[in-house]
């Protein structure tokens, strides 16, 4: 009787939330009150797992690849991957450092194809390091002189280029030399005899000016003398080979002896074609004269 009256003192002891326990459990409470929770319940027993210490935090899911990192990295540090892609055989581009260009993207993606990895055309941190390093091992390959651009030739300097232009004008001159002088003495032939003809002859006919030139001459009196050629041009025209030559003139009146000069034009041909006589002094009708034939000079 009197145990009963202890436990029901007790129990109005109690926090309110023990009220709630079983008559067994408030029993226990009375022998050991140090096993009694703060809400008048017992200690809650360890989870399992737990072993008794402290709880385990749940598992974090692993982090995502990270390519921003070497995409952002300084473009020393992105040429430098493609330098080593292209030591590789991977890339043959532009060292730009554009590591998101189509051509860097195959290339990466083709080396972590060849190492086994995810291809994936963009590196992480460690895949940038392995790839560089990779570079860095390859051997240095040497390249055969067979196989070796050849130099450009170094430009000639002027006097060298100003030789080369005179050593083929001599010889286009050498080559052609013989028909000229064959034209030049033939009109020479043809003037004489136009002189000696007193007027007469196709010299005259064929160079109108020359004939006004010589009817001149005789109204004041003046003889012809000496008549000597000097080529001036020779070479192939549109209708044929076309010569100029100066005609060098000694006129002679009384004791006095006059050096006259003339340009004689035209189309080799019998007769003799587009012929014109102009003044040694008149240059720019004699190069039109040249200019409307089209000659190609072999002499200048």
């Amino acid at each position: 009787m009197r145990r009963a009256l202890l436990i029901l003192g007790y129990t109005l002891l109690l926090p309110a939330g023990a009220f709630g326990q079983s008559a067994g459990e408030v029993e226990r409470c009375f022998q050991n009150p140090a096993g009694c929770g703060a809400g008048g319940g017992a200690a809650p027993a360890p989870g399992p797992g737990t072993g008794g210490g402290a709880p385990v935090a749940a598992a974090r899911p692993a982090a995502p690849p990270d390519y921003t990192t070497v995409l952002q990295s300084p473009e020393a540090e992105r040429k430098r991957l493609q330098e080593s892609l292209r030591t590789l055989d991977k890339y043959n581009g532009p060292i730009d450092g554009n590591l998101q260009s189509e051509a860097t993207v195959k290339a990466i993606g083709d080396w972590q194809k060849g190492r086994g990895t995810a291809v994936v055309g963009k590196l992480t941190p460690a895949e940038a390091q392995q790839l560089n390093a990779e570079a860095a091992r390859a051997p240095i390959r040497r390249i055969e002189p067979s196989t070796q651009a050849a130099a450009p030739p170094s430009a000639p300097s002027n006097a060298d280029a100003l030789k080369a232009l005179r050593d083929r004008l001599a010889e286009r001159r050498k080559a052609a030399e013989p028909k000229a002088e064959a034209a030049a003495q033939s009109l020479i032939r043809d003037l004489k005899a136009y002189v000696s003809g007193d007027g007469k002859g196709v010299a005259g006919e064929q160079f109108t000016a020359f004939a006004k030139w010589y009817a001149d001459n005789k109204a004041a009196g003046r003889t012809v003398g000496e008549i000597a050629p000097a080529i001036d041009d020779y070479g192939d025209a549109k209708s044929g080979a076309a010569a100029t030559a100066e005609i060098r003139f000694d006129t002679k009146q009384g004791a006095e002896t006059y050096r006259q000069c003339l340009v004689f034009a035209w189309i080799e041909g019998t007769p003799r074609k587009n012929t014109q006589a102009f003044s040694c002094d008149d240059v720019a009708a004699v190069e039109k004269w040249k200019t409307d034939q089209a000659l190609k000079s072999a002499w200048r």
